[in-house]
């Protein structure tokens, strides 16, 4: 099954050098029944991409902890989600459609890609994950910073190609 997984710059390079990495709390986002349910229309493909959405999402929960530590200047603040391939991953509807449990690390050898904010999105970025609990709980004005952030596209990188986008920053 394809995930999405929520990560942040530092999860990119601990997974550079460890080979693999753990989401938090195991948790990821996928194509589910439920998620299909959710949708009047649309093919695998949308609907793959709306988990990636909220991965996406999700992944500005992990730049704000960052954030509230302090940061890091070599951790730039963008987006990141890691598709991989897992043979087992657990639906949890009861937290969200498309949210999904998997068990173990994810092994470089099953990531197919990964999606990263370009610098533009940076400031967006920053101010979406200083309100993203507001957003949560309906406030207008977060949800449009939210939006703000969300209207960057993720640039695509193959797995090979993480140690020159890791220099590169």
């Amino acid at each position: 099954m394809r995930v999405y997984l929520p990560a942040t710059i530092g999860t990119l390079r601990r997974l550079v050098e460890d080979g693999r990495f753990a989401p938090l709390g195991g948790t990821g986002f996928a194509l589910t029944p439920a998620l299909r349910e959710s949708y009047t229309s649309g093919d695998t493909e949308e609907l793959e991409y709306a988990a990636l959405l909220d991965a996406a999402r999700a992944s500005l929960r992990l730049i704000a902890a960052e954030q509230d530590d302090g940061g890091d200047e070599k951790n730039p603040p963008r987006r990141v989600v890691i598709s991989a391939d897992v043979e087992q991953a657990t639906p949890r509807p009861d937290l969200d459609a498309a949210v999904v449990r998997i068990s173990g690390p994810v092994e470089l050898a099953q990531i197919a890609a990964v999606h990263v904010d370009t610098a533009e999105a940076e400031a967006a970025v920053v101010a979406a994950a200083a309100v993203i609990d507001a957003a949560d709980l309906g406030d207008d004005d977060a949800e449009f910073a939210l939006g703000e952030a969300e209207d960057h596209e993720l640039a695509w990188y193959a797995p090979q190609e993480l140690p020159f986008l890791l220099e590169l920053l």
